[in-house]
């Protein structure tokens, strides 16, 4: 499926704007500051129920308003059309529908409509601490493994209720057996998704021409210990800190050059490259397995990457073959080709270009 109308209300700065969009490519022109990337981000929402700038998705309404509000068509193969609406009011927080019905879990969003970002903050998957790498890997888990979603938010309720038991001092051993039980079964389908995702890891670096990092693997305890008894052997520092040391919760995807924390050892434009590489391996992946080629957006790559990096990337997703959304300041910024569809973004309006003019 891919987007083929957006529209949206009090979001940054754009008071409202509306897309026709075409199912290849997309291109967005634009000053800095004029409202490019808002209009990723609104795509992003509808995917995902937040932003890739920010976790403070409050942040993202326009200046004396109340509420944002974006609404998606997407659009199949054979023209059947699926509708998402998002909503986020200072008052009343977050609010999701499809098909003018409410969702009970954002993970709903993107089990419709899956799409993926690489951004000026795509550095961010090397340089911070595992929460990225976790979100990472999770949103392709849930795509190949429909039970997922669910057993993770059996997960976290079961984590929630021991944490409340240990800083109250009650019995927090009552939610191991329910931590275990689905627990294993987080660990078992992370584990078989990173090693599939080893292959399409090989060809990302070696189409970017990236430093050759390894794709790890930490399942949030030690591997020669079974989960029950790492949360048993812990209880005594658990309950001191009111929070559960070991699980599921603490896994993460490490990556490594030469041994060492990649972090450590290469630069902002290399972790920009490396970033890049783990999104295009997650869009193949995803592409292939689950048949569905997300959507991806791509935020000014050429002001980011250096000219050869620039160039590998977007021969690399033009091979994909799945719906595109480009920002750039100009059109000749971005090598692509013709794009299938031009908006020019100014004077907080979104307007869309005549080809050729």
């Amino acid at each position: 499926m891919s987007l083929a109308e957006l529209r949206l209300e009090d979001l940054r700065c754009l008071p409202r704007a509306q897309l026709t969009l075409h199912p290849r490519l997309n291109l967005i022109t634009g000053d800095n500051g004029s409202g490019k990337t808002s209009v990723l981000e609104a795509i992003y929402l509808l995917g995902r129920g937040r932003s890739f700038r920010t976790r403070h998705t409050e942040t993202l309404i326009g200046h004396g308003a109340s509420e944002l509000r974006v609404f998606g068509r997407i659009e199949a193969r054979d023209h059947t059309s699926r509708s998402i609406g998002f909503g986020c009011s200072r008052l009343n927080g977050l609010t999701a529908r499809i098909d003018g019905n409410d969702v009970a879990s954002l993970a709903a969003l993107s089990e419709l409509f899956p799409v993926q970002v690489i951004d000026p903050g795509i550095h961010r998957l090397v340089e911070e601490g595992p929460v990225q790498r976790r979100r990472w890997l999770d949103w392709a888990v849930f795509h190949v493994e429909p039970d997922f979603v669910r057993h993770w938010q059996g997960y976290n309720r079961a984590l929630r209720q021991r944490n409340a038991a240990l800083k109250t001092g009650s019995d927090a051993t009552l939610w191991d057996w329910e931590l275990v039980r689905l627990g294993q079964l987080l660990t078992d389908a992370r584990a078989r998704l990173v090693d599939a995702l080893q292959p399409y890891w090989a060809a990302a670096l070696r189409d970017l021409d990236a430093v050759p990092v390894t794709l790890g693997y930490f399942q949030g305890w030690g591997r020669d210990q079974a989960l029950g008894d790492a949360l048993t052997m812990h209880i005594a520092r658990d309950k001191e800190r009111g929070s559960t040391s070991y699980g599921p919760h603490r896994f993460d995807v490490p990556l490594r050059l030469s041994g060492h924390p990649a972090r450590d050892l290469v630069s902002r434009g290399q972790q920009k490259v490396i970033g890049s590489a783990m999104a295009l391996t997650m869009t193949r992946y995803v592409a292939q397995v689950a048949g569905r080629a997300p959507t991806l957006l791509l935020d000014d790559p050429a002001a980011e990457l250096d000219r050869v990096h620039t160039k590998a990337l977007l021969t690399a997703v033009a091979g994909i073959g799945g719906q595109l959304v480009v920002t750039a300041l100009r059109p000749e910024d971005t090598p692509l080709g013709t794009p299938d569809r031009v908006f020019h973004v100014e004077h907080k309006e979104v307007k869309t270009a005549i080809m050729g003019a």
